[in-house]
């Protein structure tokens, strides 16, 4: 079984969802890197008492698709919070420079 937008406007693109895709993965860590042609977003799962996190699942953009993902997240926070209140991150304030940044999902800082 599969999930199609069937939308038939001519030239829209048609977008299939696997149905073990359709599952999604779930993370509570994105490490970011970057070099001056890509951008890399690889999402992590920690378990707490465990030592060890692999990498899920690993996306790799070029800068100017990494920036529409950024808008378009953007955008879907300030959607999000209008309808169900603002999300409180104690202690999360971006970091300044650097090519790497690790984002913990729901883990306190420092602990990720």
């Amino acid at each position: 079984m599969s999930h199609q937008n069937n939308a038939n406007k001519e030239g829209q693109l048609q977008i299939e969802l696997s149905p073990e895709v359709a599952d999604g993965i779930y993370a509570n860590l994105a490490i970011i890197t970057h070099s001056s042609a890509e951008v890399v977003l690889d999402f992590i799962r920690v378990l707490p008492g465990v030592p060890k996190a692999n990498v899920k699942s690993r996306i790799v953009l070029a800068p100017e698709h990494a920036k529409r993902l950024l808008f378009a997240l953007q955008d879907n926070i300030i959607k999000y919070e209008k309808a169900f209140g603002t999300i409180n991150l104690p202690g999360s304030e971006p970091q300044q420079g650097g090519g790497r940044t690790a984002t913990p999902f729901g883990i306190p800082e420092g602990k990720a």
